[in-house]
């Protein structure tokens, strides 16, 4: 995105509100560069109208009209004191209007977020030094040359196969693998690069930059940030490595929609070769200090924690490396697609294809005949195939076959998010939240809170400055300077909702995805169990401030300041409506799912689409509801079975 220099003017003094500096060691945003790194990770959001959207508020910004709707009057932006400005963006945050409420959180996320991973002029963010915090690592002197060597097409391309996979993480990798080793020709196309160990160590900045999605980064009414990777090997390249199986009476429910063999040995099979494939251990889950505090309130409450296996092989440090790893893994201890399914592909002849972003399936007399693709540089890439596995993640799934003609109703519904929330502790002691094992805790202890299978449960996980900010509020500047100098001595808890109601997927006119989703009040009570639950365990656990992730700032001081109950009450009336409390999801699920008819699903019990039955979809989109765990190992397990069957057409 190319600003204007009223644009840029206009984000710039934005931008220094929320991080005007402190006059000494730390500098304001601008100074900083922040502004240009806002710019730059919003210019890679590929819908435009999300862009011109931008373009028209910073347009009107420092105008006296802004100024009436943030309660200034007829008075620009830009005349204001800092104190003034500080008191106009908490009125949008306060706001009874939904709308407004999310403005004010588009303009934090992006502010606060840039502020804290730009490495500024020095190449070391001053604020980095004032919570102990390292500058990134850069990449190790001793990494192996990539093991996978893609192709890229810089002149248009024609291709011939058995069958194309669309996207290349974990379930197009395991299709792949499946395919490949049943002896089809198989080529695997990856709108993303290939980056391998000796890429990794380049901060939060550098990974949001080429390993996650570009958007969209929020659902459309601003209420849930989406996370998403967007590389060869996709999410398993910078997820967490915690490899739970599917839960039984998950399985039972998915069985209950109509495919039944989610509850029988096949897809049991499909998890134990996947475990099996992917090296699952819980030897390498050491207890971090992060963990340490979810483990020790839990106890202390009486609840159960159990050790999180984890997709990791002997070479991890489950220390300081293990920490970085969601930003890929240095010491490629981390068992990705790319070490395993995508590996094993290659070595069966699988051609993997990098920069092409599948626009269209080809469909001709019902039946898939490839794919059309183009790369960054408009090079065209079509694929003849004899059938086409997509595989493209859960938002970009419904959105290619929605873009290829498909018109069943239920593509793009039934999305889940598992939408989180973070509860924060602030400890006498020095946590260090961004080192230590990944996620090597859980706790189950809220699960089931209806006796349905539905409920939230609580995890830990690295906490970076950057990634921080998606989960927290704003109250003023000082506050957050405040907040963020406590950062070293800071645990959050992760609170992750199994949620039971939907949202959807569609596409707007040039053909991007958008995701439209509001949390029931139904999940957002169990929300609330959790954020008091987690507020629990980090009071148990000795923690001597307590705060939530709600825009109304909102927090106690466990024997001094405040009560336990005092806070659940507060949060309650706070509410989670879009603005007012932060969320993200990092588990995008179920917009294309498998079932027994076309009335209520996508897909059949083959994973292949009700319309073209050489269309197969085999990613995380194919969950009938949602896991209710991290869902690598399900996303795998689907990819191998609906492939296995798929060979069994084809060979």
């Amino acid at each position: 995105m190319e600003p204007t220099a009223k644009q840029r003017a206009a984000l710039s003094i934005i931008c220094d509100t929320f991080n005007p500096g402190d006059g000494l060691a730390l500098p304001g945003a601008s100074a900083l560069g922040a502004v240009d790194t806002v710019f730059e990770l919003l210019g890679r959001n590929p819908r435009q109208a999300e862009k011109k959207q931008l373009a028209m508020l910073l347009n009107l910004w420092d105008s006296p009209l802004t100024g009436l709707l943030t309660g200034s009057g007829p008075r620009r932006f830009s005349s204001l004191s800092q104190q003034q400005r500080e008191r106009a963006l908490l009125r949008l945050a306060d706001s009874r209007f939904g709308s407004v409420r999310v403005i004010f959180q588009a303009l934090k996320q992006a502010s606060l977020l840039s502020y804290n991973v730009t490495p500024g002029p020095s190449g070391t963010n001053p604020l980095w030094k004032e919570i102990g915090y390292p500058a990134p690592a850069g990449p190790l002197p001793t990494a192996p040359e990539p093991s996978l060597t893609p192709m890229r097409c810089g002149a248009d391309a024609e291709l011939s196969c058995d069958v194309v996979v669309v996207g290349s993480g974990a379930g197009g990798g395991a299709a792949a693998a499946v395919l490949a080793e049943a002896g089809l020709d198989v080529v695997v196309l990856e709108r993303g690069d290939y980056y391998d160990d000796r890429d990794f160590g380049t901060g939060e900045l550098g990974a949001l930059q080429h390993l996650y999605a570009p958007g969209p980064s929020a659902s459309a009414e601003g209420q849930i940030t989406l996370v998403a990777g967007t590389c060869l090997g996709g999410g398993t390249v910078v997820n967490w490595s915690t490899a739970l199986p599917t839960p039984d009476d998950v399985r039972t429910e998915w069985a209950a929609l109509g495919a039944r063999q989610f509850a029988e040995a096949e897809f049991g099979d499909a998890l134990d070769a996947v475990r099996r494939r992917l090296g699952v251990t819980d030897r390498r889950s050491v207890l971090s200090a992060r963990d340490g505090v979810l483990e020790r309130g839990a106890l202390a409450l009486g609840w159960d924690v159990d050790t999180l296996p984890r997709n990791v092989s002997d070479a991890c440090d489950a220390g300081v490396e293990c920490g970085r790893c969601g930003y890929g893994c240095r010491l490629g201890a981390k068992q990705s697609v790319t070490k395993t399914w995508l590996a094993d592909a290659a070595d069966r002849g699988a051609r993997l294809v990098v920069d092409a972003d599948v626009r269209r399936i080809v469909v001709r007399n019902g039946r898939a005949q490839g794919v059309s693709a183009r790369t960054s540089d408009g090079v065209q890439i079509d694929v003849h195939a004899r059938a086409v596995v997509v595989a493209a993640g859960a938002i970009q799934t419904p959105a290619l076959l929605r873009r290829s003609g498909l018109r069943n109703e239920n593509i793009g519904r039934h999305l889940r998010l598992h939408p989180a929330a973070a509860v924060f502790g602030v400890f006498d002691e020095e946590i260090r939240p961004w080192e230590g094992g990944m996620q090597t805790r859980i706790c189950r202890h809220h699960s089931n809170l209806d006796g349905n299978g539905y409920g939230v449960i609580y995890e830990t996980g690295p906490v970076h400055p950057g990634l921080a900010t998606g989960f927290m509020s704003w109250r003023g500047a000082t506050d957050h300077r405040a907040v963020m100098l406590d950062f070293a001595r800071t645990n959050a808890i992760g609170i992750i909702t199994r949620d039971r109601d939907p949202g959807t997927v569609s596409i707007d006119r040039s053909g991007e995805p958008f995701v439209d989703y509001r949390l029931s009040d139904y999940d957002a009570a169990h929300m609330h169990t959790g954020v008091v639950g987690a507020a629990s365990i980090l009071e148990a656990a000795g923690a001597r401030r307590i705060f939530s992730g709600h825009q109304a700032g909102i927090s106690y001081e466990p024997g001094k300041q405040g009560s336990h109950a005092d806070f659940a009450a507060a949060c309650q009336a706070a509410g989670y409506g879009p603005g007012q409390c932060s969320m993200g999801a990092l588990h995008i699920m179920g917009s294309a799912r498998m079932g027994g008819s076309p009335d209520m699903s996508a897909t059949n019990p083959d994973g292949a689409t009700w319309e073209v039955s050489n269309i197969v979809v085999a990613d995380a989109s194919s969950f009938p509801t949602a896991s209710g765990v991290n869902p690598m190992v399900s996303i795998e397990a689907i990819a191998y079975m609906n492939a296995k069957r798929l060979a069994a057409q084809l060979v």
